[in-house]
């Protein structure tokens, strides 16, 4: 295997981990550091969504106890049944628009100028929201209606547009829609699991032409750094949750993009490739 591109795919492996279930968008950190170490191109854009499937392991171990009871009792356990039909409603906005829009939003978006502005506007929602007194109706993922499940789903949308983040539309968007801080952040991971195990098997699946044998120790390699990452942050996350809002993120959201936008106007890194 090629070291320096074991040692990217590592580096990779890290950032998605890190940054999959922050609201500070996985997808804008992974193009910006690709660029930076330059890992760019097609394939690397397939690398990037098949390590997320590491970070989805994560969360899938983490609650795997919940996530057996829900399978065991599809059958007989109305509670079970309406928590898989929320995650399946919740998922389908996402994905009928990602196949109707996600190969004009990679041609056009997937590049670190835009997805540094789409930072800066995320920290500013996330400020707003954080600062609007809203009333808390859902205090557990198990109170979610189907209606809650697809306002999500349209929040989650919106992470269409690189640099947005997946885990901070979910958030936010359920912290928004009247659920807990909490409630909100536990469904953003149970949904990361319908929505990366597609978005991975469907890129593979699309893009396997520009694969070979030769691939498979990079992406393993980055997949299983994207997991041990991504376990420690989840785990991380909801203690900081007990005694911490978003605001901290959102001002890092607002100094990455402006760092990015500044470096890009003053040619200090060329962010056109």
């Amino acid at each position: 295997m090629d070291l320096v591109l074991f040692f990217k795919a590592v580096v990779l492996g890290i950032v998605e981990g890190l940054t999959e279930f922050l609201p500070v968008s996985s997808t804008g950190h992974l193009i910006v550091a690709g660029q930076l170490i330059g890992y760019t191109g097609e394939k690397a854009k397939v690398f990037e969504i098949v390590i997320q499937s590491g970070a989805m392991l994560a969360v899938i171990w983490e609650y795997r106890a919940r996530f057996g009871r829900v399978l065991r009792g599809l059958h007989r356990d109305p509670a079970a049944r309406q928590f898989a039909f929320n995650l399946a409603v919740a998922f389908a906005p996402a994905a009928l628009l990602g196949l109707a829009f996600g190969g004009a939003i990679k041609q056009h978006l997937f590049h670190a100028v835009p997805v540094a502005a789409a930072f800066i506007i995320g920290g500013g929602i996330i400020l707003w929201v954080e600062r609007s007194q809203r009333p808390v109706r859902v205090d557990r993922v198990d109170d979610m209606t189907w209606k809650d499940a697809l306002k999500v789903g349209f929040a989650q949308a919106f992470a269409l547009i690189p640099g947005t983040s997946r885990a901070g539309a979910t958030i936010i968007g359920g912290m928004l829609f009247g659920l807990s801080r909490r409630s909100a952040t536990e469904f953003s991971f149970f949904l990361a699991v319908p929505t990366l195990i597609a978005a991975g098997a469907y890129d593979l699946y699309k893009n396997r032409a520009l694969l070979d044998g030769g691939d498979l120790g990079v992406f393993s390699a980055g997949s299983i750094v994207s997991f041990v990452s991504a376990f420690l942050c989840v785990r991380w996350l909801l203690r900081y949750i007990a005694t911490h809002d978003f605001s901290a993120f959102a001002w890092y959201r607002i100094a990455f993009g402006f760092v990015v936008l500044g470096t890009a106007y003053t040619g200090v890194v060329d962010w056109s490739t």
